[in-house]
């Protein structure tokens, strides 16, 4: 990595903003990457972050992993020729997620939850050792045991042996974890307000689906449903995730993979509202949440809602949208208006943007223009038959045409005639509906959103909305970056634990990733863990010319290069020089 710099003259004075970057290679070019924009490197940022750094790692609760800097020295002769390094392994990735974990107190909380009993090792640590592994590395348990823990520096940290981490162990962790959900997520909850003054006035709400391996014949809730991952061929659960406006999740409930949207909400609403007390907050959903009867539920139980409207609303507002009148500028390319609905019971925001028309003329034209190439060779080869055709295998031909392209296939009417004039004995004729191509032109690009709450503008009703997108992000994260998919577990409870896992390294990523935004290092955990996994924790072995001879091990941290000492100092972490040889968990 290099820091690279950028001078800019403003108020007649000179400013110079710094960034991070890293050499990669694309497309046989190699190329500079920004890993962070760290400013103008300025003493109150970094005070900002070491304030923070104070708050998540407490420096009482990190010191007793790490030699004490005071000792007594004394002077002994080493065999040069003969020292060396050993056991190196990976220090820096697993200490920041590791201190993440503890700046959370989940290791206080499940301590308390689980406490000690004759297992061998306590089920706190083997907790923190899925949730680590699924955020630094996602893989399965197996690769956990097998692989991973070993290679980290997690044995001196955690006090645990990698003997002593086995599949069997992981999966029974599962087990034990799931129990001490609701539990959980209430500390998450209380904690995180803590330490980022988090409000709960907004809550984000979505659904998305994650596919299995295999058929779990003996899993009730894996079913064939709607699938988000375009793998209609698996069977699936459904994962309902309720977030702040910030992202940080709040929970979630796994559902059978067949589920429908629209019959989570009164469950969710209801669960949330149990769990963490009843409160006025608004709850924003898309379109897929806004069936009549959930709409007619939040407003009889005077709950605020903010739900984008179904497709088929556009019609009901068609003379409102064509007016050009009373269209309020949000942003380049972006207008909103504001109307009210029936008996003023609701509000209604109709929104158009420039580049969502774009985007939806160009989709509209690639399916129109695959249904006239698909109905013109059609077409051909009923004029050039010599043999009469069965009319059953044409109808059928045109429904998966127009079925493949659903998209456009209302704007085209087709018609099968009869004409013996021709030896195949049938004719087609179709043509475009030039009032729905009328319609298209005016509706591509629009959106309506509707919403119980009266005193809001329409730009603040949209900017709302659009936060839906950290929702969405979440899914994203955890389906890409901490791998919850494919599920190959097969049990029910099974599911639900690895699930459970991947939202507490979800957790872990949100909180990392708001520590990061603060000390001004952008918003990509992933990659401040890949720059920071190449820190090494290493034995250095030094070889006496006593009289019996003796091997001295210090264990040792490497170094920082520049680039990783800039990161960690933005931060506000200190790394040890030496970590302590702890004695293992006692029960081994």
């Amino acid at each position: 990595m290099y820091l690279r710099h950028t001078t800019v003259r403003k108020d007649g004075k000179e400013h110079r903003y710094w960034r991070l970057v890293r050499s990669v290679r694309r497309d046989g070019k190699v190329v500079q990457e920004t890993v962070a924009h760290l400013g103008e490197l300025d003493a109150q940022g970094k005070a900002n972050a070491r304030d923070l750094a104070d708050r998540l790692m407490g420096r009482c609760r990190q010191s007793e992993l790490f030699e004490e800097h005071e000792r007594t020295r004394e002077g002994v002769s080493v065999d040069l020729s003969s020292v060396r390094v050993e056991r190196a392994r990976r220090f820096g990735d697993v200490f920041l997620g590791w201190t993440v974990w503890r700046a959370l107190r989940l290791d206080e909380l499940l301590s308390e939850l689980m406490p000690e009993g004759r297992e061998h090792v306590p089920w706190p640590l083997m907790a923190a050792i899925l949730t680590l592994g699924r955020l630094c590395e996602p893989s399965s348990e197996l690769h956990v045991a097998e692989s991973w823990y070993r290679k980290t520096a997690l044995e001196d940290l955690l006090g645990v042996a990698d003997t002593r981490v086995n599949d069997d162990r992981l999966y029974r962790t599962l087990d034990r974890l799931l129990e001490h959900k609701t539990a959980i997520e209430t500390h998450i909850r209380a904690r995180l307000s803590e330490l980022f003054a988090i409000e709960y006035d907004l809550l984000l709400y979505d659904v998305t689906s994650t596919f299995f391996e295999g058929l779990c014949a003996a899993n009730p809730m894996a079913k064939r449903g709607h699938s988000r991952d375009q793998r209609p061929d698996c069977k699936q659960v459904c994962i309902a995730l309720v977030v702040t406006r910030e992202g940080l999740p709040l929970s979630y409930e796994v559902f059978d993979g067949n589920r429908v949207d629209v019959t989570t909400v009164e469950e969710i609403v209801e669960t949330m509202e149990k769990r963490f007390g009843l409160a006025q907050r608004i709850w924003v959903m898309d379109r897929g949440m806004a069936s009549q009867d959930n709409i007619e539920w939040l407003r009889q139980t005077g709950r605020r809602y903010l739900l984008g409207a179904s497709r088929a609303e556009l019609a009901k507002w068609k003379e409102s949208l064509l007016d050009e009148r009373d269209w309020q500028k949000v942003r380049e390319g972006l207008e909103v208006k504001l109307t009210s609905g029936p008996e003023a019971k609701e509000t209604f925001v109709l929104c158009r943007s420039e580049a969502r028309r774009t985007k939806e003329s160009a989709i509209h034209e690639r399916f129109r223009e695959r249904i006239e190439q698909g109905l013109a060779s059609l077409e051909r080869r009923l004029l050039k038959s010599r043999s009469k055709v069965d009319r059953g295998p044409v109808e059928r031909q045109i429904g998966r045409l127009l079925g493949r392209n659903s998209r456009a296939a209302g704007r085209f009417v087709v018609d099968l005639l009869d004409d013996p004039s021709l030896p195949s004995s049938l004719r087609l004729k179709w043509s475009l509906r030039a009032d729905l191509d009328e319609w298209a032109r005016y509706s591509d690009g629009c959106y309506i959103l509707r919403t119980n709450i009266a005193d809001w503008t329409a730009e603040d009703l949209w900017k709302t909305y659009v936060q839906l997108t950290d929702a969405e992000a979440a899914f994203r994260i955890c389906k890409s970056d901490l791998s919850i998919r494919p599920i190959w577990h097969h049990k029910t409870e099974r599911v639900k634990a690895h699930i459970f896992v991947c939202f507490l390294a979800y957790v872990l990523w949100k909180t990392l990733e708001k520590w990061q935004s603060q000390a001004g290092l952008g918003s990509s955990p992933r990659t401040l863990l890949e720059e920071l996994r190449h820190i090494q924790s290493v034995d250095v072995v030094l070889p006496t010319l006593t009289n019996p001879p003796r091997h001295l091990v210090i264990r040792c941290v490497v170094r920082p290069d520049r680039s990783q000492a800039i990161l960690l100092d933005r931060m506000g972490i200190v790394l040890p020089q030496r970590l302590l040889q702890a004695p293992l968990v006692a029960k081994m």
